[in-house]
């Protein structure tokens, strides 16, 4: 096991290179720089071109780009992400953390919600495959799934918080939160997180149900589970312990890969909803073409899926058995 966790990690090294060499390349050939940005608002026009040259120098933006590419891979070997290029010009590290708990605990929320609904109307669908709730279910999670999240959040925002006032949906607290009792504060933030983690969680419920059921289903025409049956055995010792779990293997693959998509979807809906995330800080990242930010952004979410596939490989000998990496 631990040859091929150390295989895997080192695999992994290369493919965070030619990542992070992809990205930079591309945004470093986009147009306009954060030099530009800054100095485009100077009326006169010498203070702004003198203005623009010196913060090119100073963010070294007048070298080339495998020098600054290389100088950024130098100081990501020291842990070092840089400060940002942004008027702030905070440390990157700084800025990530302000923002990684409103965007992990909405995907975590979103995951647990999704898949604690999920996998039992998955289950409970291809048990009861062609009746009233598979039918049912199947018409409504496919309109579901068929729906952007980014589109469904309009009507959600324009009726529940715009028309009917029943729920916030700008930020992440209310004005006035610090002062709110432990009940106080506990009512705001699950007003605050309702509408936008349904907007995150109707889609993969949507798409996980039918995964579950497509595989429930293939599972249970297998002969082994027709002989259970034969022996005796009651319904609910086929469906669970014989077909549910070999029903998993799939559905673990796929979830190692579900957060990292969570969060690197999170773009538009926490602009939507103004909330702080990382998410958000890409979009300003990109709007004012804050090079260090948007690289530690990638780099940190190109290590989530590659330690998400991880532990999704690590996750099958707990399904399977007769998986093993020895």
């Amino acid at each position: 096991m631990l040859t091929y966790i150390i295989r895997r990690i080192l695999l992994a090294i290369p493919t965070l290179i030619g990542i992070t060499l992809v990205t930079f390349f591309i945004i470093s050939l986009a147009p306009g720089d954060p030099a530009s940005f800054q100095s485009r608002g100077i009326m006169d026009a010498r203070a702004s071109i003198r203005v623009y040259e010196q913060l090119r120098e100073y963010y070294e933006l007048d070298k080339p780009i495998h020098v600054r590419y290389l100088r950024w891979v130098g100081r990501l070997a020291r842990l070092d992400f840089g400060e940002s290029m942004s008027t702030d010009r905070r440390p990157v590290v700084d800025k990530i953390k302000e923002r990684l708990w409103p965007t992990m605990s909405l995907a975590i929320l979103s995951l647990g919600i999704s898949l604690a609904v999920s996998i039992p109307m998955g289950v409970y669908a291809a048990v009861r495959q062609n009746r009233l709730f598979d039918t049912a279910s199947s018409t409504i999670l496919y309109a579901l799934y068929s729906i952007p999240s980014y589109v469904m959040a309009v009507p959600l925002i324009l009726l529940l918080g715009v028309q009917w006032d029943l729920l916030p949906f700008q930020g992440m607290t209310s004005d006035g939160y610090e002062q709110m009792s432990a009940a106080g504060k506990a009512v705001d933030l699950i007003k605050h997180y309702t509408l936008i983690t349904f907007c995150f969680s109707y889609g993969m419920l949507a798409y996980y149900c039918r995964f579950v059921r497509q595989n429930m289903l293939e599972v249970l025409r297998q002969d082994y589970i027709r002989t259970a049956r034969a022996k005796g055995l009651g319904e609910y010792a086929v469906v669970m312990r014989h077909g549910f779990r070999n029903a998993l293997i799939p559905v673990v693959t796929l979830l190692g890969l579900l957060l990292p998509a969570i969060i690197g979807g999170s773009v538009i809906l926490e602009v939507m909803f103004n909330w702080p995330g990382m998410g958000r800080l890409f979009f300003e990242s990109m709007m004012s073409r804050d090079y260090p930010t948007i690289m530690a952004l990638t780099f940190f979410t190109a290590c989530l899926v590659l330690l998400g596939t991880l532990l999704s490989d690590l996750s099958y000998p707990l399904v399977d058995p007769r998986i093993t990496y020895e």
